[in-house]
């Protein structure tokens, strides 16, 4: 370890927990150095290069303590509910691992709303590819079913599990008691792998959640 390791993660760890109760923008980095007992203001500045250095590196950290356990599981997937186990139980097993009270699915609630951070949750999936793969077994293994519909219900995916993963640790905290994450990963499991395997009505073959609604056809 070296020796700014700890102030980087002081200061990754005080981030995380004030971005998720307050909202990303409506923390500064003054702030998030104060809340990590740093007495120099530029610290995000010297350890990150920045905002969008910080960013990276919280959203970095959670996704690389996913990668080694998906691909240990997907690599004895043999179905789509395997498949969807392979992508949620590794959040499930992180979150249950972290000190408490957590605020990690919290902050990614947050950053998947922010519109200037989910460009930097795009960017850092390439560096941890398993997940992509996984969703392209997926895509093989319904094939029957319309590609774009396949590509429309995985794209729900990380909306479910960000959702309720969020509301299970607000309430976790609120509560003081277990979140009993393994049980919230099956349920998470079961309903994804049904909404994936759904049949399709022939009125939403197409995908109405990105359908821009000025070029719709309203002749009918």
């Amino acid at each position: 370890m070296t020796q700014a390791e700890p102030a980087r993660t002081a200061l990754l760890d005080a981030a995380e927990r004030l971005f998720a109760g307050s909202g990303i923008a409506q923390i500064s980095d003054r702030k998030v150095a104060e809340a990590a007992g740093n007495t120099n203001h530029s610290a995000v500045r010297y350890y990150f290069g920045g905002r969008d250095g910080l960013l990276h590196a919280l959203i970095l950290r959670h996704a690389a303590a996913l990668e080694e356990p998906r691909r240990a599981m997907f690599e004895h997937s043999d179905s789509v509910l395997g498949d969807v186990r392979s992508l949620v139980m590794p959040t499930m097993k992180v979150l249950a691992g972290l000190p408490q009270p957590t605020w990690r699915a919290r902050f990614l609630g947050q950053a998947l709303h922010d519109p200037a951070t989910r460009p930097l949750l795009i960017e850092a999936a390439d560096a941890v590819p398993t997940a992509r793969m996984i969703v392209r077994s997926l895509a093989a293994r319904l094939e029957h079913l319309d590609p774009d519909i396949v590509a429309a219900r995985a794209g729900l995916i990380t909306m479910i599990v960000s959702t309720a993963a969020a509301e299970v640790e607000a309430r976790t905290e609120r509560s003081g008691q277990d979140a009993r994450w393994a049980s919230v990963g099956d349920f998470l499991c079961d309903a994804i792998a049904g909404m994936l395997l759904a049949p399709v009505t022939q009125a939403t073959s197409s995908n109405p959640l990105t359908e821009d609604p000025a070029s719709a056809d309203t002749t009918g």
